[in-house]
């Protein structure tokens, strides 16, 4: 029996199995709103026959997004454009999930195709980023940031309230904050970012502050039965590893006690300099570890994409769910082809008994 094909519940969500696609950046949107692109993009990917599809990193403000053509819930016109999201995920019998983020300092960059800079000037289309600190990222993505004032740092925490607000309203059942990859929680919680002098820069529980404050304000409007997750980079590679994961591990069992029910190990991206070890499963390891010591649930992405390797990951409980990200835009019938892989016949076209009854309840409507 493949682990891997298993159901995995999560409050009252249940998967039809432990694969699920990861936050990735389409740069198709228009002042944040949805097309068609997005409609047959996740449509497509969720057909494949994954657990768990989760939107792309949407923005929670105009300049809390990576590029001018990512998504965003910061008004209540973007909410239709997700609930088409929603249905065409469902229909396909995935669970709808999203990622509500701010970039940060990252923020206000071309498209990659473009140049995958900043844009510096507003003529150009960019726009003035924020940070905890007035520290630029890399002469790659050198625009200088405004250091956050206190009202900054409260407009962005309720920029997050209302966004998981209108994701619920969307009819997401899957809510991931975005404490990863160098964008703004990450920063404060970094100290190549973060160099405050106030009760949110400093000492770790300073540096923490911004991400526990933000998370206990989603986690007050966020219903109780749903999944409430976290992206969080656990390590930098910047040489100072062990004592990162060790705040990080600490700080994720805060995060449990304000309601949290799963983190997603990831890499924090917050300095050019990083020496990451790019490899199969490099970050399986660490994860269990976090898993381990901080008694969550886990998923990651980054390297598991061969089934073998996916299949080990869950049955060596190293995670509970697999991210398999660029492989499913390679082959959105990623789980098909693991299946067959792994031997098992067409787990991948079992519908979930929510979505059978959904199924019944929408054909007696017709």
């Amino acid at each position: 029996m493949s682990e891997l094909f298993t159901p995995f519940t999560l409050k009252d969500v249940t998967l039809r199995n432990r694969i699920a696609i990861p936050p990735m950046c389409q740069y198709q949107a228009v002042d944040g709103y949805t097309n068609d692109w997005h409609q047959i993009h996740y449509g497509a990917l969720a057909r494949g026959g994954a657990g768990l599809v989760i939107v792309e990193a949407t923005g929670v403000s105009p300049d809390g997004r990576i590029t001018p053509g990512c998504l965003g819930l910061w008004e209540d016109g973007q909410i239709e454009g997700h609930q088409q999201i929603v249905r065409s995920i469902k229909a396909a019998g995935a669970v709808p999930g999203i990622q509500i983020a701010h970039a940060g300092r990252k923020a206000s960059a071309n498209r990659p195709w473009e140049g995958d800079d900043h844009i510096m000037e507003a003529s150009e289309g960019g726009w003035d980023t924020i940070s905890p600190s007035a520290v630029a990222f890399s002469e790659h993505l050198r625009k200088v940031p405004q250091e956050m004032t206190h009202a900054d740092i409260q407009r962005v925490r309720d920029d997050f309230v209302s966004a998981a607000k209108r994701a619920l309203e969307a009819g997401y059942e899957w809510l991931e904050l975005h404490f990863a990859h160098g964008y703004l929680a990450q920063s404060f919680f970094s100290v190549h970012a973060n160099q405050r002098d106030d009760e949110y820069g400093g000492s770790i529980d300073n540096r923490s502050r911004f991400l526990l404050e933000t998370m206990q304000a989603v986690r007050d409007v966020w219903p109780q039965n749903l999944p409430f997750t976290a992206r969080f980079g656990v390590l930098e590679f910047d040489g100072r590893d062990e004592e990162t994961l060790a705040e990080a591990i600490g700080l994720t069992r805060q995060f449990k006690q304000i309601g949290l029910d799963m983190l997603s190990v990831s890499m924090g991206f917050s300095t050019p300099d990083a020496q990451i070890p790019w490899g199969p499963a490099f970050l399986g390891d660490i994860a269990k570890r976090v898993r381990d010591e901080a008694e969550i649930p886990v998923s990651s992405a980054w390297g598991f994409d061969l089934p073998a390797t996916a299949e080990a990951m869950v049955a060596e409980q190293k995670l509970d769910l697999v991210m398999i990200g660029r492989a499913h835009l390679a082959n959105p019938h990623w789980p098909y082809y693991a299946a067959k892989e792994l031997g098992i016949d067409k787990p991948s076209w079992v519908l979930p008994a929510s979505y059978a009854h959904w199924l019944e309840r929408y054909s007696e409507a017709k």
